[in-house]
């Protein structure tokens, strides 16, 4: 799910490429055209600026890249289809929305040959959102966890459920997700629900429990929780796993007197998946396909994978990699030993509508 902000530096560092067309964070492209195009729409900081070189020397074409901050800033811009883009990578619970209404396209896998290269365990998972394989390629993975300061929380205190975020010794120094989804989902697990539950009984009980947790909560923010962790600002935070190869760099790097540890909740987490997708009107399909095919070559997501360091679903990268990253847990987590994991599915609008109103209402208390 995304996971990087869209920055002013990353603009830049991008539109700095000559070979590169970006029309910047939230930007929209202009309307495509030729046969030589692919119009891109992802996630700020989500992929290696020399990967988009690299594809247009290899196939000359042309690549136009726009940023979106959150899937719900990107949706309303593929319904209204203004700006037709070629592909697009949203995350699993916004996908399976997309293919109800039916705004995707089928992708010809003949074009895709490197789909062999994705493990089958993700293609699985995608089951969950797109039940027949048919709209969406696994682009990177990931769980949400605690991020916890060990000179700030003794051993004995060492967060292992989602519950020990209501702890009141650590008042002011809890960082939460700024998300709707996300502090359901904290608050829901917490609670002995499933985080896709549609009971709003179970949602506003979820509510309520975040409303009592707001008062020990120093701030909701996104991607400012790994930097606050880093400098120390806080004891614990709710964070996305592929922030941990970053932090553990750090960490090291800056020769800090603690350790940063992560840890998956025993109640379960969100197993999420962002994935490529091609939009209904995509004026260029299978350019799109050959820019999916590409980003599925084992070299290449590897080389995405250290740039972005979110986990990557493809294998062949995997084995690339050495063994210190294949073992690394808190990048790497055994999907096989995770339980009450689940991965957010789109629950309708009416249902959404009592999350959004419900997280107002969290939010203004």
């Amino acid at each position: 799910m995304k996971k990087r902000f869209c920055s002013i530096m990353a603009v830049l560092a991008v539109a700095a490429l000559s070979a590169v067309t970006m029309s910047g964070c939230g930007k929209s492209a202009e309307k495509a055209g030729g046969a030589g195009e692919v119009y891109v729409y992802n996630w700020g900081e989500y992929i290696d600026e020399d990967v988009i070189s690299q594809f247009e020397e290899e196939t000359g074409i042309k690549v136009i890249y726009d940023m979106f901050e959150t899937n719900e800033e990107m949706y309303p811009v593929i319904e209204a289809g203004g700006v037709k883009y070629d592909a697009v990578c949203p995350s699993d619970y916004m996908i399976q929305k997309m293919i109800e209404n039916n705004m995707l396209a089928e992708i010809n896998f003949d074009n895709v040959p490197n789909i062999k290269e994705i493990d089958s365990k993700y293609m699985d998972m995608s089951r969950s959102f797109d039940p027949d394989n048919k709209y969406s390629v696994p682009y990177c993975w990931g769980t949400v966890g605690i991020l916890y300061n060990t000179s700030m929380v003794s051993p004995e205190d060492a967060p292992t459920k989602w519950s020990d975020l209501w702890d009141e010794k650590f008042k002011d120094n809890i960082l939460m997700q700024d998300s709707v989804r996300d502090a359901f989902m904290v608050a829901l697990k917490s609670l002995g629900y499933s985080m896709n539950t549609t009971n709003e009984a179970e949602i506003a009980e979820a509510r309520d429990l975040l409303i009592k947790q707001k008062p020990l909560v120093q701030a909701y923010v996104i991607d400012q929780v790994r930097d606050k962790m880093i400098g120390g600002e806080a004891a614990m935070g709710v964070i996305y796993s592929g922030e941990m190869l970053y932090i553990q760099q750090e960490v090291a790097d800056l020769g800090l007197d603690y350790s940063l540890e992560y840890v998956i909740p025993e109640e379960g987490t969100n197993l999420w998946l962002d994935s490529w997708v091609i939009p209904a009107n995509a004026p260029n399909k299978e350019n799109a396909e050959k820019w999916i095919n590409f980003l599925c070559r084992p070299e290449i997501a590897k080389k995405n994978f250290e740039y972005i360091t979110y986990p990557t679903p493809n294998k062949g990268a995997f084995d690339l990699l050495d063994s210190d990253l294949q073992n690394n847990k808190a990048v790497f987590p055994d999907t096989d030993s995770l339980k009450n994991c689940e991965v957010f599915q789109y629950l309708g609008t009416d249902v959404d509508s009592i999350y959004n109103e419900y997280w107002k209402e969290v939010k203004s208390n």
